[in-house]
């Protein structure tokens, strides 16, 4: 089995939803901007690869995927065989570049995107404008500056965690008993001990198998969406650390 291929984990009783991943559209802008790549520029074969990526650790979640990104994967291998073919070689006729529309898409995606966000800082009132009484030892973490995590950054993480976890040996027959339920209070209840935020990468250790890691982050997930824990990192693209709400 090829080392990206998850097929074989993600037969859970589990199926996950959450709000916040906001479509296909959101999904490639964060593959671009996490690569740094050029918009105009797109190289579609990487992009495509990294999409479809992203598509089976969904799957290997039981995240429910909605047919609007599969409908983007099939756009997506269209424009990269569109751009396979040889260019015709008729004079007076430009042929327009097969990305075109897509970018145009993700362009205007991201200018309301933008503009959302920009929304979001302005303060609203009985959200930000507010007293709040907070206990004197209150984790100072929680008073300094710090950026939310996205779905599609804990899926990136995830990945990472999965390339360094241990195969499963075929031979094996037992399984040990897992639960979504139970580990999600084996959470609560670590963070409760420490008293204060954890690395995410803490709750994957490099000897428990997939199956272990995958049940770990579907918990992890449910907590998020139960407003349990938040999920954030100091500054961009450090590590991401893991706190109670």
């Amino acid at each position: 089995m090829a080392g990206n291929d998850y097929g074989s984990e993600r037969k859970l009783d589990f199926t996950f939803r959450l709000e916040g991943f906001e479509g296909p559209l959101d999904l490639l802008l964060h593959l671009i901007q996490k690569d740094e790549l050029d918009i105009f520029n797109i190289p579609i074969a990487l992009v495509t690869e990294q999409y479809l990526e992203y598509l089976r650790l969904m799957k290997v979640l039981n995240l429910d995927i909605a047919g609007e990104y599969l409908l983007m994967a099939s756009t997506l291998l269209h424009i990269k065989s569109k751009m396979l073919l040889p260019k015709s070689s008729e004079e007076g006729e430009e042929e327009e570049d097969p990305r075109a529309e897509l970018v145009r898409r993700l362009l205007e995606y991201q200018k309301y995107k933008q503009a959302a966000l920009e929304l979001e800082k302005r303060p609203l009132l009985d959200r930000d404008v507010f007293i709040r009484l907070i206990p004197a030892n209150h984790d100072e973490e929680r008073e300094e500056e710090s950026i939310e995590v996205n779905l599609l950054e804990l899926l990136e993480t995830f990945r990472k965690v999965l390339e360094r976890v241990k195969e499963e040996g075929v031979h094996e027959v037992l399984l040990e008993p897992i639960s979504v339920e139970d580990k999600m209070k084996e959470i609560l209840g670590l963070l409760e001990r420490e008293n204060r935020s954890i690395a995410f990468h803490r709750l994957f250790p490099d000897q428990a198998p997939r199956r272990i890691v995958v049940v770990t982050l579907l918990a992890i997930l449910e907590l998020v969406k139960m407003r349990r824990i938040r999920i954030f990192q100091m500054v961009p693209f450090e590590t991401i650390r893991i706190s109670p709400l």
